[in-house]
């Protein structure tokens, strides 16, 4: 064992090697990166470009089941009327597109970024044979398979994993969550789930028995060979973080805990960097609070291709409400987080490195409940901003007298969007990915 090694904690000795070739090798690619972005701000280089030609994903998941018909609103046909009954929008409160069709009163900002554009909305997205169960369509979403099949990866993962092939630090997803979505979900590269760069800490930031656990693994060496603690020399030498059931356990875990801590003080680092942000989020949102953290990680270098989000609460069986019901103000909270985002990034100069796509597992029924509410459903729209979207309407908008068992039928297929994001804004070829190809509508400028 070298000598500086019962000297200096392991944390200072990988902090002390970070960029050598012996601990690169078997570093995650996330903080590698992170670590190459610091270390061009400490030579007073600008940080590397994020992600391949700077291009990022936002995605926003609409958690719960957005109704779409209350979302991108048919306020013209009187099918619509007579179906909602007393949740449909009057026409007089509705920002219309044309003269059938228009946007929620609550989306205001998002129509701003349609008139400019920037937006585009894609109509009666779903998948053949629907599931309207919330656990398994969002599963079918976010591992990009038929609702037949299943998958161990995500679509993301998938992307992750051929991406990052061969890359010495490929950088990857980062989710704004205590867990990583299934999308995430990949053989070789995943991303990391994190409340907040404040919060993210191995495993869980809030427990503190496990920290404490892992913290243990950092404690100075002693040199004495009973089994306490595992050499720097093994820890420099572990396998790779690709191959760990090969590398003894103690020095998996040790690498591991390490690995973390450090990305944890990286991406704090980062994120303090990148200043105030330059647009005013609403306060107590969790949505507006996720992309302020997302822009400022941009901002600030962090070398991440994809950032993942939430906005929970669309399940609305009960009292969804009309033009000022629960649905109206959960779209009015999307809207003005995405509003503040949109305005953060074209402050920066960032917007055109960016485009956001939102989801939901299913949108709703075209009836209502017993319940002033309306149930699972299938079909709903999903949008796509950005600096480099190519605004307008894609898709058709479901048909309210020919429905399949009372619920809408679709007309593009949801892996067609992410099709249309892989080959034109990420330049990755969507079969590899998808697993075969799907058509690709013309998203982005």
């Amino acid at each position: 064992m070298p000598e500086t090694a019962s000297l200096r904690t392991r944390r200072e000795f990988l902090r002390s090697s970070l960029l050598g070739a012996g601990t690169a090798c078997s570093m995650p690619g996330f903080v590698a990166g992170t670590i190459a972005a610091l270390q061009h701000q400490a030579d007073g280089r600008p940080a590397p470009a994020t992600g391949p030609d700077s291009r990022i994903l936002v995605v926003v998941q609409l958690a719960g089941g957005n109704d779409g018909l209350n979302t991108v609103v048919p306020f013209a046909d009187d099918a619509y009327h007579r179906a909602r009954g007393p949740l449909a929008l009057p026409a007089r409160s509705v920002l219309k597109l044309d003269d059938t069709t228009g946007l929620a009163p609550a989306l205001t900002g998002l129509r701003a970024l349609y008139d400019l554009g920037e937006a585009a909305i894609v109509e009666g997205v779903g998948y053949p044979n629907p599931n309207r169960s919330h656990f398994r369509s969002t599963e079918i979403w976010q591992c990009a398979t038929d609702a037949d099949a299943h998958s161990g990866t995500g679509w993301l993962g998938r992307y992750f994993d051929h991406a990052c092939a061969g890359a010495p630090n490929p950088t990857i997803g980062i989710s704004l969550s205590d867990q990583a979505p299934q999308a995430f979900r990949a053989l070789h590269h995943p991303g990391i789930a994190m409340s907040s760069p404040e919060m993210y800490r191995w495993i869980h930031g809030r427990d503190s028995a496990l920290e404490e656990a892992f913290a243990a693994l950092n404690a100075p060496e002693t040199g004495e060979p009973d089994g306490s603690g595992a050499s720097i020399d093994m820890l420099a030498g572990s396998p790779s973080a690709s191959d760990p059931p090969s590398e003894n356990p103690l020095a998996f875990l040790e690498r591991t805990a390490l690995n973390a801590q450090l990305s944890s003080a990286q991406v704090r680092a980062i994120t303090a960097k990148a200043g105030a942000s330059e647009a005013a989020y609403p306060a107590g949102g969790r949505l507006a609070q996720s992309l302020r953290l997302v822009a400022r990680m941009i901002a600030g270098g962090l070398p991440a291709r994809v950032y993942y989000v939430s906005h929970g609460g669309f399940d609305t069986h009960h009292n969804q409400g009309g033009e000022r019901g629960t649905h109206q103000n959960l779209l009015r909270q999307f809207d003005e987080a995405l509003t503040a985002f949109v305005t953060d990034l074209k402050n920066k100069g960032l917007f055109d490195q960016v485009a956001l796509m939102t989801f939901s597992e299913f949108g709703r029924r075209v009836h209502p409940n017993g319940s002033r509410g309306t149930d699972h459903g299938t079909a709903a729209p999903v949008f796509v901003v950005g600096g480099r979207v190519r605004g307008g309407r894609y898709g058709h908008a479901p048909s309210l007298t020919d429905l399949d068992r009372g619920d809408l039928r679709h007309s593009v297929d949801f892996r067609s969007v992410y099709a249309s994001l892989l080959r034109e804004w990420l330049d990755t070829p969507p079969g590899s990915v998808l697993g075969r190809d799907f058509p690709v509508l013309p998203l982005i400028g």
